[in-house]
C-alpha cells in the first residue's frame, strides 16, 4: 500500500467514527478537520456507501447514519488507551461529584470493548499515574445537580433556584442557563437571571434548591465564553502598577479578578481590570500583595483597602 492509500483509509475510518458519535456531520467540518477539500470528503462518503454503510443525507446538508443501524465496537489504538487512563486520573480528582458515577459507568463500557492486551496495559500502567490536587472538594446540597443543569440547557427550559450569596443572603432566582464552567476549584453556571434582567454567574455549591420548570427560554444564546468575556454595566475599572518581581505569582489570579489588559512599564506592569467585586473580593485579593502594588484608580479602592487594613489590625 502506498502512503496516499493509507491516508485515505485512516481518513475514511475517522469519518465513520464521526458518524457514529454525532447526529449530523457536515462535509465542511470534516474537510477542515482533515485538511482536505470538500470534494475529497464527498468521495470518502461515497466509499463508505459503496462498502454498505447506510448513510443518510447529501452534499450541502450533512450526513448521518441511518437510524437504528449498529456498527461493531470501535477499536482503540494503544496511544488512545493510554490517554483514557490519564484522563480518568484527572477526572477522579477534578470531576464534579454529581457526574462521577456516570463517568465511571462510561469508562467501564470503554474498558469492556478493549482487546485483552490493552486491558493488561491498563492494569500495568494505571497505578503509575497520579494527579495531585491540594484543594478539598466542595459538597453539594443537591444530588445529580450538574446533570439536571445540563438537561435544562439541552432542553432550553428555565430553572428556579434558591441561592445563598457569599454573605449568606438567600434569594429565589429563575434563570436560563447558558453553560457550566470550572474555575479555581469551583463549578459555576453562567445564566441569564430574569430577576436582574442580566447575565450572572452562580457557584454550584451555593445552590440550596433547584427546580426544573416547563417554561422555555425567552431567547437564544451563544457559547458560554461569549458571556464570560463580555463586561456588563456593573463592572468597575481598576488600574494597578505592580512591581515586576511579583507579577509571576499573579498569573492565574489576575485573570480571575477581571484582567483585561497588561502593559509593561519601566517601573513595573500596569494591570487593567474590569471587576464587579470592587467592594469585597478585589480589596481582599489586593491586600495579599499590596506592598508591591500602587493603585492608580479608582480612589475608592484605596479607601476600601485602608479600611480593610485598619479592621485587620484591630483584630490582631
Amino acid at each position: 500500500m502506498n502512503d496516499q492509500y493509507l491516508k485515505k483509509l485512516d481518513r475514511v475510518t475517522a469519518i465513520l467514527t464521526q458518524l457514529q458519535s454525532k447526529p449530523l456531520v457536515r462535509a465542511q467540518d470534516l474537510a477542515a478537520k482533515f485538511d482536505v477539500s470538500i470534494r475529497t470528503i464527498y468521495r470518502d462518503v461515497k466509499t463508505l456507501e459503496n462498502a454498505g454503510i447506510p448513510i443518510v443525507g447529501e452534499a450541502g446538508s450533512g450526513y448521518s447514519l441511518m437510524d437504528g443501524y449498529k456498527l461493531p465496537p470501535v477499536m482503540f489504538t494503544k496511544e488512545e488507551v493510554l490517554s483514557f487512563i490519564t484522563a480518568e486520573k484527572l477526572m477522579q480528582k477534578f470531576l464534579h461529584q454529581s457526574l462521577g458515577n456516570h463517568y465511571q459507568t462510561a469508562m467501564e463500557k470503554v474498558r469492556s470493548v478493549l482487546k485483552y492486551s490493552d486491558k493488561n496495559l491498563i492494569q500495568n500502567i494505571e497505578k503509575q499515574i497520579d494527579v495531585y490536587n491540594y484543594h478539598p472538594k466542595t459538597e453539594d446540597n443537591i444530588q445529580n445537580i450538574i446533570p439536571i443543569i445540563l438537561e435544562s440547557i439541552a432542553e432550553k427550559k428555565q430553572l428556579t433556584l434558591e441561592y445563598a450569596t457569599v454573605d449568606s443572603k438567600v434569594s429565589m432566582r429563575t434563570v436560563e442557563v447558558v453553560g457550566v464552567f470550572f474555575e479555581f476549584n469551583y463549578w459555576y453556571i453562567m445564566a441569564f437571571c430574569t430577576l436582574r434582567n442580566d447575565f450572572r454567574q452562580f457557584r454550584v455549591d451555593r445552590i440550596l434548591q433547584l427546580f426544573k420548570t416547563q417554561n422555555p427560554f425567552l431567547q437564544e444564546y451563544g457559547q458560554i465564553n461569549d458571556y464570560r468575556q463580555t463586561p456588563n454595566g456593573n463592572k468597575t475599572k481598576v488600574r494597578l502598577l505592580v512591581e515586576k518581581k511579583i507579577i509571576g505569582h499573579l498569573v492565574y489570579s489576575k485573570k480571575y479578578y477581571g484582567l483585561v489588559e497588561e502593559i509593561e512599564r519601566e517601573n513595573g506592569f500596569e494591570l487593567i481590570f474590569e471587576t464587579d467585586w470592587i467592594k469585597e473580593g478585589f480589596p481582599r485579593w489586593l491586600i495579599t500583595f499590596a506592598d508591591f502594588a500602587e493603585i492608580l484608580e479608582p480612589e475608592s479602592l484605596k479607601i476600601s483597602l485602608k479600611e480593610l487594613i485598619t479592621k485587620i489590625s484591630q483584630t490582631v
